[in-house]
């Protein structure tokens, strides 16, 4: 299995993870009136203030709005910078096929990757044409073997739509449709820590059976908690950070830009 660095088993392991950037083929298009492009620049200029040495960069879907080659291209030319190896995992709202064309002689599309004294495995939970997301069995195949296949290490499990309810009864239809069956696999294996995914642009963080349960914002818009209609809330884009430790502990924050200011439209390109 490739490992992404050269850190041992007794070395903790930062990971950044990008989620739902929306990118536009356009450098001025906006979605609800906040320009995508401007906002995961902002994004990425606070992670490498902040991140100077990061292991493992994760982009948990949504990278694209428009599904355009242009706005993978420009994705991965904008993350560049940070002078990590990343990995991709498609969103709803991602063209699989084109992204696959933008990852063209990269690892960014590899499902599983050793890093430290862990193991990452990124799952598709995207359906073509759906907006809820669905686990196929070759999915939770690729999970299992790669659960059983390293029962040493520490695991973290990533993709991109919500598989527990988040309070937010609008989201409620568009999460993950087969949950169970997630969860039948995990609860196989002790060795789980950590389940991550991007989708609802906001911050989660919980545990179910001793394993954590985290959700990030989104580097563009953000989607206000705990609410019953679609909303768009105040806070400012962000990221996670992810120390993963040899011990199988993890350090984890959510960090936003600063002075950031936006004026929602709900009368502009819809989500």
């Amino acid at each position: 299995m490739p490992s992404v660095s050269k850190l041992t088993a007794a070395d903790p392991a930062l990971l950044v993870q990008l989620s739902d950037s929306h990118l536009f083929a356009e450098a001025d298009r906006t979605l609800l009136g906040m320009n995508t492009r401007h906002s995961l620049m902002k994004v990425l200029e606070l992670v490498r203030l902040q991140q100077p040495q990061i292991d493992l960069v994760i982009a948990s879907g949504d990278l694209s709005q428009d599904g355009s080659l242009e706005s993978y291209q420009l994705f991965r030319d904008l993350t560049r910078q940070l002078d990590a190896p990343a990995r991709w995992i498609p969103g709803n709202h991602d063209e699989p096929q084109v992204m696959a064309e933008a990852a063209v002689q990269s690892a960014l599309l590899e499902p599983v990757v050793d890093i430290g004294n862990w193991r990452v495995t990124l799952l598709d939970s995207a359906v073509p044409g759906s907006v809820p997301g669905y686990l196929q069995d070759e999915q939770l195949q690729l999970l299992a073997r790669s659960l059983s296949e390293a029962p040493e290490r520490h695991h973290l499990v990533c993709f991109h739509h919500h598989p527990v309810s988040i309070g937010c009864a609008w989201m409620e239809p568009i999460g993950l449709r087969n949950p169970d069956a997630l969860f039948a696999v995990l609860d196989r294996f002790a060795q789980v820590r950590a389940v991550l995914w991007g989708h609802v642009h906001q911050e989660i963080d919980r545990e179910r059976n001793g394993v954590r349960l985290m959700a990030s914002p989104s580097t563009c818009i953000q989607f206000e908690p705990g609410s019953d209609d679609f909303a768009v809330g105040e806070q400012a884009p962000g990221y996670r950070w992810l120390r993963l430790m040899p011990d199988g502990q993890i350090e984890t924050g959510v960090e936003r830009v600063t002075g950031f200011e936006f004026q929602v439209d709900y009368h502009s390109d819809g989500y």
